[in-house]
């Protein structure tokens, strides 16, 4: 199962992830897992920062909650 916890500025994005992952989510302004919804996995790996192993980290956070990336 993959953490996740709200911090202080409400980011639940699960907390495996690694620093420059979460930072490029949040210049991209995901801060929640649930916004993820809307994001393709093609578009995520566009982000710099974030790689294969953080997909399979959202995916499996997502899927912990019943939910899936946009297809």
């Amino acid at each position: 199962m993959t953490e996740s916890r709200e911090s202080s500025q409400g980011s639940s994005l699960p907390e495996t992830l690694s620093k420059p992952a979460h930072r490029a989510l949040a210049a991209a302004g995901m801060i929640r897992l649930e916004q993820l919804t809307s994001m393709t996995e093609a578009e995520l790996l566009s982000l710099h920062g974030m790689g294969p192993k953080g997909i399979r980290i959202i995916r499996q956070a997502l899927a912990d909650k019943g939910l899936d990336l946009a297809r």
